[in-house]
């Protein structure tokens, strides 16, 4: 399996073969390598190893056979050139921004970002004086206009949570460049089935394994892909130092995950787009935020960035958080929890929940209502799932 370019293979293939390096055993599964540390053959080959004049696995906080697998999988997968695991989706923003960001650097960001993302730039990144300035995700004359001489990148979900909005990935990328800035998009919501940022201009992939690349609820993990050159001088070093690691275990897990990635997001995405077309015709709903129904602003756009439309759909209710904390707590088989990406479907309140620790008025900013409810559409039976809100309409 060594020998194999998976370069000419397509994303289905690599998600199944690719990484795996069979060891003299024979093994046709991925093995788990649950080990610290290596043994090296001399003093010599330890020396050449920890000071990278030799390629090979030197201890488990930044070099593991699983892990390395996971990392070289998903960027195939991506069309990047080279991946970084680490533990948690927001380790992986961490470490890109502990390794591009100094004091005195600025960042563009979209506000429409998960609640943790806008912390961690407000308030950690901050205090080590890196200032972010947040715009609409679908106005470019914005990041445009925000773009400073000391912007080091621009940061973006697309789609958005929760209101699944849209990001022209083209257009952000040439605004980026022309200002010599980096474009890093998480994503999360689509993964690279049905979305590709290298090919429309990104210069950095963000992912929360923890979702859809698992799929089962599993395990909490990210990763970063970028180009080798990104990798190597920026975000290593960080990873190699600070420890933000994938486990072997949890890199077995998302390699499992990523094997049948492409047909749970097929499923994922057309019970998604028949619920949001059910939805819409449903009383006491206002408004239902999902990129495959026309009504959407950047339908269009969806249409030739993404191949699908996702499996994530949100909806505002007229009666405010009264009656969406009254939906939720009616349903009796959705999962109440603000994780998505899961075979089983779960409901959530992003503005008590995933947004609750932002401000009322970042939140309005951002477009999150009170009467906000997202559902993360999973594989369960479509009549089952609409059964089950319809007992909170």
């Amino acid at each position: 399996m060594t020998d194999i370019n998976w370069n000419d293979y397509t994303l289905e293939t690599q998600a199944i073969r690719a990484g795996h390096k069979r060891t003299h055993e024979d093994e046709h599964s991925m093995p788990i390598f649950a080990t610290s540390s290596y043994v090296f053959k001399s003093a010599e080959e330890a020396s050449l190893r920890f000071t990278g004049q030799k390629p090979g696995n030197i201890y488990s906080r930044f070099t593991n056979p699983t892990v390395n697998a996971f990392q070289e999988r998903l960027a195939l997968m991506e069309k990047g050139e080279r991946c970084l695991a680490f533990s948690s989706g927001m380790a992986a923003i961490m470490a890109v921004g502990m390794g591009l960001l100094k004091a005195g650097d600025h960042v563009v960001c979209s506000r429409s970002v998960f609640g943790n993302t806008v912390l961690m730039f407000q308030n950690y990144f901050g205090k080590f004086g890196v200032e972010t300035d947040f715009v609409d995700l679908i106005d470019t004359a914005a990041w445009d206009a925000a773009i400073k001489p000391n912007t080091r990148f621009l940061f973006l979900e697309t789609p958005s949570n929760p209101l699944i909005e849209i990001a022209d990935i083209a257009a952000l990328a040439d605004i980026a460049h022309r200002h010599n800035a980096l474009l890093i998009v998480d994503n999360c919501f689509c993964t690279p089935v049905l979305q590709k940022p290298f090919e429309l201009g990104a210069d950095i992939v963000i992912h929360s394994a923890t979702k859809y690349i698992d799929g089962q609820g599993r395990c909490v993990g990210g990763a970063v892909v970028a180009s080798d050159e990104i990798i190597e001088k920026y975000i290593y070093p960080y990873l190699r130092t600070g420890g933000a690691t994938m486990s072997p275990f949890n890199a077995w897990v998302f390699l499992s995950g990523l094997e049948t990635l492409a047909i749970r997001m097929k499923a994922h995405c057309d019970s998604a787009f028949e619920l949001a077309k059910w939805l819409e015709q449903q009383p006491g709903i206002a408004k239902v935020h999902y990129p495959g129904l026309v009504s959407h602003a950047q339908h269009e756009l969806a249409k030739r960035q993404q191949s699908h439309f996702g499996g994530v759909v949100s909806f505002e209710l007229t009666g405010g958080k009264e009656h969406a904390w009254r939906l939720i707590d009616a349903t009796e088989m959705l999962s109440i929890t603000a994780n998505l990406g899961d075979v089983k479907s779960t409901i959530t309140h992003p503005a008590t929940t995933t947004h609750g620790r932002l401000s009322p008025e970042v939140r309005a900013a951002a477009g999150i209502k009170d009467g906000l409810v997202r559902i993360s559409v999973g594989l369960e039976n479509l009549e089952d799932i609409k059964k089950d809100i319809l007992r909170g309409l």
